[in-house]
């Protein structure tokens, strides 16, 4: 199922081009080569499918476990799609570890550091993100979206009508630090890490981040 991919892309590409009043900032801040973790607001299920359309390498990203559980087919074309199973209802290694096996690699992942959707406003992001481009050495590239939130049902993906915008950040690297990372040094690097988000963002758009 290696067609999957580029055609889904394509498809994807068309119906933004078709339906949507939409406008994407930065694409030139996307690095050709090396291992890379994109990170960004999620207001809708619709962002992943966006994000690989407009970013100009090969995306891959985690997806909750559910969705793999409706049939085999389903299964078979989210992995083809690039998705991996994530289990959210505790630390998934199995998850990390592929997400550290494609960086090894210079891939481009995808995460959302909220770890779920925010409709609006930003939440407090989660810490895992800190920890694996800590632990790969992997430069992060901010991306912020605006105008998704409204697109929430599963056929807009073929019909995203809305205003939709797309900033893409340039990439930066978290400072190196020796021994264990402290939960205050964690929150530190974390908020850090999401300002960079939030300052792509319209004010309203920041939530927890809007004062950082």
């Amino acid at each position: 199922m290696n067609f999957i991919y580029p055609l889904t892309t394509f498809l994807q590409k068309n119906a933004v081009r078709l339906f949507a009043d939409y406008k994407v900032n930065g694409t030139e801040n996307v690095p050709p080569i090396g291992p890379l973790i994109v990170i960004c607001n999620h207001q809708s299920n619709l962002d992943p499918y966006l994000l690989r359309t407009f970013i100009s390498r090969r995306t891959w990203f985690l997806a909750k476990d559910e969705l793999f559980n409706h049939s085999r087919i389903a299964s078979r074309f989210l992995h083809s799609w690039g998705a991996f199973p994530l289990n959210r209802t505790g630390v998934d290694t199995r998850a990390y570890k592929w997400l550290i096996n494609l960086l090894d690699h210079d891939q481009v992942v995808v995460v959302f550091p909220e770890g779920t959707r925010s409709p609006g406003a930003m939440k407090k992001a989660l810490s895992g993100v800190v920890r694996l481009a800590m632990r790969s050495q992997s430069p992060i590239l901010p991306v912020g979206i605006v105008g998704t939130e409204k697109l929430q049902a599963w056929y807009h993906v073929g019909y995203p009508k809305g205003h939709i915008r797309i900033n893409i950040g340039e990439a930066f690297s978290l400072p190196q630090i020796d021994g264990r990372l402290s939960k205050d040094v964690l929150e530190s690097l974390n908020d850090m890490m999401m300002s960079r988000v939030a300052e792509l963002l319209p004010e309203g758009y920041r939530g927890v981040y809007q004062k950082i």
